[in-house]
């Protein structure tokens, strides 16, 4: 049994062979119905149990239909139908419950401290669908459409992070040491990523830039990636957040600052931080990047249960 919480607490070995078993796992099920069950049948019988304390589309589907695939089942708790929610029960009694019942446990958060405590109680896996600070499943699957699209390893790449230094650039920072890529990143002054995750990027010999120009950070990239500036339950003041990100959009002017077969991604759902000719344009991937997730999870929940090939 192991969790998926963090990309930084995973080893590049682990990480790389999830991304080759989805990569398998996909190329395999050109004639498969959604609903219809890998041929080896990996996790029969198995039910994982997810929770969403903040909104989801992409995360909620794909796990469902990954767990569907892999020939388990998948039910779907709401916060607000639970005694914890109520305060009636404690998370340690939440904790033994669900590992009594289920086989694995995927929860997206709206708090750290709550996805520890479950992590260190359950004796099922843990999976982090989205935490204030991580989003790994979803940079992980990020990998794989980079390398599936480039046809390349992405250590050979450029990637560009133009945006807020939120939770989904956090995972994406952590991958970049884990897969050895140049990652540079745009945003403004006050909005740099966190001094502790820098220090652990030098400490593990990482190969980034930060720039306080969206062009300058863009130059040279095969790959762009941004994110709404205003993030779920975001506790700022938006106008003036907004204001702040205003030279931080992704316009083709931006895009022109890549490579000519540079890619767009955006992990959804967009605001204001995208223009709409990059992203309904020829570079943009960002619904091929949002199916992807399917084959990614499918491989993240083998890893958790141990059977990876």
């Amino acid at each position: 049994m192991k969790h998926f919480i963090n990309i930084r607490d995973i080893p590049s070995k682990e990480l790389k062979k999830i991304i080759f078993d989805a990569k398998k796992r996909k190329s395999k099920r050109k004639k498969f119905g959604t609903l219809d069950s890998d041929r080896d049948f990996p996790l029969k019988g198995k039910l994982l149990i997810q929770m969403f304390e903040k909104s989801s589309l992409r995360t909620r589907l794909s796990f469902y239909i990954a767990i569907k695939q892999l020939d388990g089942g998948a039910l779907t708790l709401r916060p607000d139908e639970l005694h914890l929610n109520k305060g009636g029960e404690s998370l340690l009694d939440t904790a033994k419950i669900i590992s009594s019942f289920g086989n694995a446990f995927m929860l997206r958060t709206d708090s750290e401290e709550k996805l520890n405590i479950l992590k260190k109680y359950m004796t099922i896996p843990v999976i982090n669908g989205l935490s204030p600070k991580s989003h790994p499943t979803q940079v992980l699957s990020d990998v794989f459409t980079i390398e599936e699209i480039k046809k390349k390893s992405i250590s050979k790449l450029q990637i560009c992070w133009i945006g807020d230094s939120n939770n989904v650039l956090n995972s994406l920072i952590e991958a970049s040491v884990k897969f050895s890529f140049k990652l540079n990143i745009g945003c403004p002054k006050n909005y740099e990523p966190n001094k502790e995750l820098l220090n652990w990027v030098k400490k593990n010999n990482g190969k980034i830039k930060i720039f306080n120009d969206s062009k300058e950070a863009a130059i040279g990239s095969d790959v762009i990636f941004t994110d709404k500036v205003i993030s779920m339950n975001d506790k700022v003041n938006k106008f003036r957040k907004i204001k702040n990100f205003k030279k931080f959009k992704v316009t083709s002017a931006v895009m022109k600052c890549a490579k000519k077969d540079a890619i767009f991604l955006h992990c959804l759902p967009r605001g204001p931080e995208v223009s709409n000719d990059v992203f309904l344009g020829k570079q943009s991937k960002v619904f091929q990047q949002a199916l992807n997730r399917i084959y990614v999870q499918k491989s993240i929940l083998l890893y958790c249960f141990e059977k990876l090939r």
